[in-house]
């Protein structure tokens, strides 16, 4: 995987003036376009598509400086239909117009090519169980909140205590499946989503897929699949967020194993409110 993500830097650099077909790139490299921009995003920090504008704006800086031609010229070759759509997009990266970047050569902010390199120094202690699981259900309060990559959400903590003990009470009875237990969710995190991006965060339990659910209940259905459980402890939320980075910088690119759609699904075996011990399942199918 760390090949192939490297690839996709090299292809960026390539193909400047067009879009990028990540969906053929991931066919050629026999994965898919949802397990690419995932492990991306993880490892980058930011999304593939803006990591492309970024690299696109600054080269085109470059271009502007050294004396291309005409803002045009420069706008066409980057793949912009006009100066106007162009120079959009040169202030959202450099917060000056290509213009004034012509005339005073900056200042500029730049967009270092990527390498992606895998290192085990610091990694997170984890174990990883492989699980097939039939279809089933999850079933409890859901709430839009913004992504976050640091730091405890408190957008989620404001969902959780505005619901009342009888209400996780209530949530635990329901429980009649793997993984048991109340259980944090997220879903509906796009690949390309940067920091701030809407989620839909569940606050609920698994239930199996005949099980009646109360209609006050907002309910995630989940066809039958693979999921890889990690486990690890540690301070919270440190060790959770550290977690879910290392998947992608240790477990995946060494084992025959690709992310799939789905959510994530987070399950606390101990938690004191600076130390957690938890389980992260992750839906995930066998690379080809």
């Amino acid at each position: 995987m760390i090949g192939t993500l490297n690839s996709l830097v090299d292809l960026v650099e390539l193909d400047v003036g067009e879009p990028l077909d990540v969906d053929a790139f991931a066919r050629k490299h026999a994965t898919t376009e949802y397990h690419l921009r995932r492990m991306f995003s993880a490892l980058a920090q930011m999304p593939l598509s803006e990591y492309a504008r970024r690299r696109r704006m600054t080269r085109a800086a470059a271009d502007l400086v050294s004396g291309a031609p005409s803002l045009l010229d420069v706008a066409v070759a980057y793949g912009y239909g006009s100066a106007e759509a162009f120079g959009r997009a040169f202030r959202a990266v450099h917060g000056i117009s290509p213009a004034d970047a012509r005339e005073r050569g900056g200042p500029l902010s730049t967009q270092p090519m990527l390498r992606f390199r895998l290192s085990v120094e610091g990694s997170v202690p984890m174990d990883v169980t492989i699980t097939t699981r039939p279809a089933f259900a999850l079933a409890g309060h859901a709430a839009q909140v913004p992504l976050l990559h640091q730091g405890v959400n408190p957008h989620i903590q404001e969902h959780i205590a505005a619901l009342a003990p009888e209400e996780h009470a209530r949530l635990k009875a329901l429980s009649n499946t793997e993984p048991p237990g109340i259980l944090a969710v997220t879903e509906g995190v796009d690949p390309e989503a940067p920091e701030g991006s809407p989620l839909t965060y569940l606050h609920g339990v698994a239930v199996t897929d005949t099980t009646p659910v109360p209609e006050d209940l907002d309910v995630i259905a989940l066809e039958a699949g693979t999921w890889a459980v990690f486990s690890s402890q540690g301070p919270f939320p440190e060790t959770l967020q550290q977690l879910w980075a290392a998947t992608a910088t240790d477990w995946f690119p060494s084992n025959p194993w690709r992310l799939r759609p789905g959510p994530s699904i987070l399950r606390y075996l101990e938690f004191t409110g600076t130390h957690a011990a938890c389980e992260l399942w992750l839906p995930v199918e066998r690379a080809r």
